[in-house]
């Protein structure tokens, strides 16, 4: 896809995100736009998976550390043909295969259940070291919270890539700032984060994560480095696309009202109109 292409189809992954959400009436719509750039440069750019074929062996793998967002994740996975993406507004329904967090027994391209903060990198770490041990070449990539990376095991995940030099493993920070109870400078900080990986190890790169050109280079130059694992440290919004959600913390886990989701696909028609 062409950074135009990308662009549509991110904000198809937002409309999704509102979608369902507002659907569940409840859930976490903050953080899943944030991350929804990086959710399409992975699964319509970056990550070799098919599909038709969500198992398949060699496939890259992806783990959603911060299991919250499941919203992003989940449309992403519908707008690349995983599962339709009518089924988004079963989000958190009784009966429905798509839980409030991902769960790998039940929905097509999810390679790890998640929603325990910090522990989403521990399993994709060990996926690379399995590929390391195995002979594979499958990538392993995985996205944390910048308030999930208050957890200590994120840092004991840090220290055991950066020691056993993965260099198929990416870990991504989305940084929005942001955390259910306010700036993650003030509850408690974990600046600076691009520092703090280069000290267990890892090649760090800061980017946009609204710059698809940015993430390209980004995921690039995370492919060419050897002998060391990558964190790239993607620069967010949180609430990215929807007006009265942007930077506010307390659309961290709200789901809009009929009126709000009116908006905001409004907010979100008119950014497809643009482009």
């Amino acid at each position: 896809m062409n950074t135009l292409e990308l662009k549509k189809m991110a904000n198809e992954v937002r409309k999704g995100i509102v979608t369902a959400v507002h659907s569940a009436k409840s859930g976490h719509p903050g953080g899943s736009l944030s991350a929804a750039d990086i959710y399409t440069y992975l699964f319509f750019e970056e990550l070799n998976v098919d599909p038709a074929d969500p198992q398949k062996a060699d496939r890259d793998r992806f783990v959603l550390s911060k299991g919250h967002t499941a919203p992003g994740y989940y449309s992403a996975l519908a707008n690349r043909g995983f599962f339709p993406v009518e089924d988004l507004k079963t989000l958190r329904h009784t009966g429905s295969y798509l839980q409030g967090h991902p769960d790998k027994k039940h929905i097509p391209g999810v390679d790890m259940s998640s929603g325990s903060l910090g522990q989403g990198i521990s399993a994709a770490v060990g996926m690379a070291l399995s590929a390391k041990l195995s002979g594979d070449d499958y990538r392993v990539y995985t996205l944390l919270g910048d308030g999930e990376i208050q957890e200590g095991q994120v840092w004991e995940a840090a220290m055991f890539a950066g020691h056993r030099k993965l260099d198929n493993f990416v870990a991504i920070v989305d940084n929005n700032g942001l955390q259910i109870d306010g700036d993650i400078a003030d509850v408690c900080s974990p600046y600076p984060i691009d520092e703090k990986f280069k000290a267990f190890g890892f090649h760090v790169i800061n980017v946009d994560a609204h710059d698809f050109d940015d993430l390209k280079k980004a995921f690039d130059e995370a492919k060419a480095t050897k002998g060391m694992p990558t964190a790239i440290i993607a620069k967010s919004v949180k609430g990215k696309g929807v007006s009265f959600m942007e930077n506010q913390a307390s659309w961290h886990g709200t789901a809009p009202n009929d009126e709000q989701y009116a908006q905001a696909m409004a907010d979100l028609e008119k950014v497809g109109e643009s482009l």
